[in-house]
């Protein structure tokens, strides 16, 4: 057990730390050389814009969330009970909590049921110590979420990510216990990140956390922005073959699109074609994202919903 770990501050607790990583990565890939891949990826015909069939399988409305990262920006104060308000009148049933916005987890439930909205899933950091573990298992067991996630570790260091995977069985055991499923939400350093010998993070994590305990949250957009980096023909196989290919489940999707450049584009405005990942695999919870919205939070937020509900695959 490791609590209290920390590698030199990669324990993100914060989520605006997050999204600050994560554009530095971004930022990183293409100085390093994966721009090549990254110039060429509207035009394959792997990253190719999505047509959807004119009929088939659709998303069912009740597996539809949001994570409430992307709407950072306006949940404060008396813009978060407005936000909530106009996600439920979008038609989400569910989101993905990132903290508590200064409220208590009995007043943030007592809101959220009032609008129909149900917290289903959370983004937590490793807990630091025991105490704050059953801290974080209590708020989500007063909220009724069905998950929680590890939203972002990062290290060079291939003894870090072995603690890691280990704590989090520890963590993954105790949240089992009351009734939550665990799970880990990747990036794309995961998969390109060569800790030695070609050892990646994703290979120690697949293999060391219990598939039995610990779920994926697989981060779609993060998933193919690994495949480009690590120089996959086909950046969409390559996500697909991450989820069929781990022992572990994939019980949630962040779906999160990538514009022809790279960066982050709102749903159905970039090359994913998320109806061929759906059509792989389905998880259990679709979670609309995007870390920079293209025009406002509540437009991205419309925009993931109505995708989501329209496509067919």
């Amino acid at each position: 057990m490791c609590f209290g770990f920390d590698a030199k501050g990669a324990l993100r607790q914060s989520l605006e730390q997050k999204g600050f990583d994560r554009r530095n990565f971004l930022r990183g890939a293409v100085a390093a050389g994966v721009g090549a891949g990254l110039a060429g990826v509207g035009g394959t015909a792997a990253m190719a814009a999505p047509v959807g069939k004119a009929a088939g399988q659709r998303v069912p409305p009740g597996l539809i969330s949001i994570q409430l990262y992307t709407l950072r920006s306006i949940m404060s104060g008396a813009g978060v009970d407005s936000t909530f308000q106009k996600l439920a009148d979008y038609g989400y049933t569910k989101v993905e909590l990132a903290g508590l916005y200064g409220r208590t987890a009995v007043s943030m439930r007592s809101t959220l049921d009032s609008l129909g909205i149900t917290p289903s899933s959370s983004h937590d950091g490793i807990s630091a110590t025991p105490a704050a573990l059953q801290t974080k298992i209590a708020n989500a067991a007063v909220l009724g979420q069905t998950y929680m996630n590890v939203p972002y570790l990062a290290s060079t260091k291939a003894d870090d990510w072995r603690l890691w995977a280990d704590q989090m069985n520890v963590e993954a055991a105790a949240a089992s216990d009351a009734g939550l499923k665990y799970g880990y939400h990747n990036h794309a350093h995961e998969f390109t990140t060569d800790l030695g010998g070609g050892l990646t993070p994703w290979e120690i994590f697949t293999t060391r956390l219990d598939p039995t305990l610990v779920h994926l949250e697989v981060d779609l957009y993060w998933a193919v922005t690994g495949g480009v980096g690590v120089g996959a023909a086909d950046p969409i196989q390559f996500a697909i073959d991450t989820i069929q290919q781990a022992p572990q489940k994939t019980l949630q999707y962040h779906v999160k699109d990538r514009d022809t450049a790279g960066g982050f584009a709102d749903l159905g405005t970039g090359k994913i074609d998320f109806g061929r990942i759906f059509e792989a695999h389905k998880p259990k919870e679709y979670i609309v994202e995007n870390d920079q919205p293209d025009v406002t939070p509540l437009q991205t937020a419309e925009v993931g919903y109505n995708y989501l509900r329209a496509l067919r695959y």
